[in-house]
């Protein structure tokens, strides 16, 4: 199921919701919730709702603690690019020219290149940890 699908529950039926601060069960209808931004959220067909995470909290202070900590998380615009990218490019596996890239993404040429630097920034910063072959084990050989 992706972010845009509904649920098969009914709309009558209370939904358990866990707090994202603490994990506890809210079951009784009192979960709050809020949006925050945060550059590692692409929605899965949406650009309108990419950059922002939805948040559940079992009481307002874990709400405000919540919020933050995502005050305090950097928001990093090419990680967020990178993101838009690898959604188009999922739409499109059998390629695409730069050209079809800025226009799926609605980002710059510049944006993209500073999006895919920071896509391969992350893979050698996992390879420099985990090592070739993919294990914790790997970087001891």
């Amino acid at each position: 199921m992706t972010d845009s699908e509904p649920d098969a529950v009914g709309e009558d039926e209370a939904q358990s919701e866990l707090c994202d601060l603490c994990g506890a069960m809210i079951d009784d209808g009192s979960e709050l919730y809020a949006v925050v931004r945060d550059s590692s959220v692409v929605h899965a067909h949406d650009p309108k709702l990419d950059g922002g995470r939805m948040i559940v909290a079992c009481s307002r202070e874990h709400l405000r603690d919540l919020e933050e900590q995502y005050r305090r998380r950097p928001f990093i615009e090419a990680e967020l690019w990178a993101g838009k990218i690898y959604r188009a490019m999922e739409e499109h596996p059998g390629g695409m020219s730069e050209e079809q890239l800025v226009e799926e993404t609605g980002l710059t040429p510049a944006q993209i290149e500073l999006g895919v630097l920071w896509q391969n920034l992350g893979a050698l910063r996992w390879r420099q940890r985990f090592g070739q072959g993919g294990g914790a084990d790997s970087s001891d050989e």
